[in-house]
């Protein structure tokens, strides 16, 4: 670690603790050369895919995107923030572990019509009239239809 005063390259590190949180390590380092203290911080650096937009365009993922887009189709809905959080989780979690550099816009909206499904039937049906961009009430029949197919208990 190059020291932030003078430069020198030949720095030892002091004292390290784990952050409360446990997702930082903070280090107390000197330098050999002016002898000065500082302190860097050590965490973990998850690269998320970049989104491919309908368009062919690329974007960075952006987890603040997707959490407003679940909390509006959750608007008004009896869904904690907790649940909606664990979700967004959720959903990052997938794409980290599906090793891609890049991710169709249209899987991500999957995964949020997959984890809709689970937390609220009607923010389920609101995202995917959205998503799927419904053209008249035939479409909205049909999607309320796919529920009452599939046996998801009250909710």
């Amino acid at each position: 670690m190059k020291c932030p005063f003078c430069s020198c390259a030949d720095t030892q590190v002091v004292d390290s603790r784990v952050s409360e949180e446990g997702d930082t390590i903070r280090r107390r380092r000197r330098c050999t050369a002016c002898d000065r203290r500082f302190t860097t911080y050590e965490r973990v650096d998850l690269m998320m895919p970049a989104v491919v937009k309908r368009n062919g365009t690329r974007a960075d993922f952006d987890p603040s995107k997707l959490h407003a887009s679940m909390a509006l189709a959750l608007r008004k809905r009896p869904v904690s923030a907790l649940a909606l959080d664990a979700a967004v989780v959720r959903i990052q979690e997938k794409l980290l572990t599906s090793g891609k550099r890049e991710v169709p816009s249209d899987h991500i909206g999957e995964l949020v019509m997959a984890e809709l499904r689970q937390l609220d039937q009607v923010a389920y049906v609101r995202f995917a009239s959205v998503y799927r961009s419904f053209e008249d009430i035939r479409e909205f029949v049909h999607t309320i239809d796919e529920f009452k197919g599939h046996d998801h208990g009250p909710r």
